[in-house]
């Protein structure tokens, strides 16, 4: 047996960076304290969400990986608390602009990053003002606990990700999150969709998976967003093992054998009845073969 831990959490945020740090510091203790050791924060926590509105001034927020507060401080905890940490950040690279993500393995060092892929834009989640589409592609990090694969937010709605990350090698997938009321159409609940969504790639693949939203209204000139949480673990059989509720700051932790879920993929035959050969319309946008 291979078992490990993983938490999620969720929390609100404000405009004092260091208090959102401090903030996460205390989910991150409270869940490694319940024996986490993969502990997920939300997507672009050291801050509110702001690709509400197309600012130039937001663009001070971007920071390079290494002078970043958060990663900075978060390397020290992991280190101390023996966990991986997964840490979200607005990334500044000379004149590109990053939706990023840093793996801090749980001796405190850096394993990579990874720079979003999938770029929202619409009312409310204006990222192209903010971002550059990312340039890492998918990856794996073999951490202490686990091999694990991450997406960030729009990238959890593409099953094409998912499977990408799987096929890597992934034990475990995380999905760091920021995703609420629909500022043009408040009628909008997207939370089941969003959910069903990821429950589907863990049933997909026999993966775990671990997704962290944010929670309390937002608020930008005539532009509001209501993050509903409920973040959430998957079971390999797209199950939810645990979910927080629409507004409460709290963390959610379970445990995998990581050893029989492995046995499991390999029982069910998934990944040996794939037919890649089959599957070139997938590299195309429109769906047409192309004569070579």
């Amino acid at each position: 047996m291979r078992n490990v831990k993983v938490a999620a959490t969720q929390m609100s945020c404000s405009w004092d960076i260091d208090e959102n740090i401090r903030k996460a510091d205390r989910l991150v203790r409270e869940a490694a304290a319940q024996g986490a050791q993969i502990i997920l924060l939300q997507e672009l926590f050291e801050t509110p969400y702001f690709c509400q509105k197309e600012k130039a001034e937001y663009y001070q927020y971007a920071t390079e990986l290494e002078h970043n507060k958060a990663i900075n401080h978060f390397r020290a905890v992991a280190k101390e608390l023996d966990v991986v940490l997964p840490i979200s950040f607005y990334e500044k690279k000379n004149y590109a602009r990053y939706n990023s993500l840093a793996v801090i393995d749980a001796d405190g060092e850096i394993l990579g990053r990874y720079r979003k892929s999938h770029i929202p834009d619409g009312p409310g989640y204006e990222e192209k003002f903010y971002f550059n589409p990312g340039d890492t592609g998918f990856q794996v990090w073999d951490t202490k606990y686990a091999k694990i694969g991450v997406g960030i937010c729009w990238d959890q709605w593409y099953p094409e990700a998912a499977r990408c990350m799987a096929l890597m090698g992934a034990e475990l997938l995380f999905y760091p999150t920021a995703i609420g009321s629909e500022p043009q159409d408040t009628s909008i609940d997207s939370k089941d969709h969003w959910q069903a969504c990821m429950l589907g790639h863990a049933g997909a693949n026999l993966i775990p998976v671990i997704a962290s939203n944010r929670i309390g209204k937002e608020e930008d000139e005539d532009s509001s967003i209501n993050f509903y949480g409920s973040s959430f673990i998957a079971g390999p059989q797209g199950n939810k093992v645990q979910e927080a509720d629409r507004s409460s700051e709290g963390v959610l932790v379970a445990e995998f054998d990581l050893d029989l879920l492995e046995t499991q993929r390999l029982e069910w035959g998934i990944f040996r009845d794939r037919r890649p050969d089959l599957y070139q319309m997938i590299a195309t946008y429109d769906g047409e073969r192309r004569i070579k």
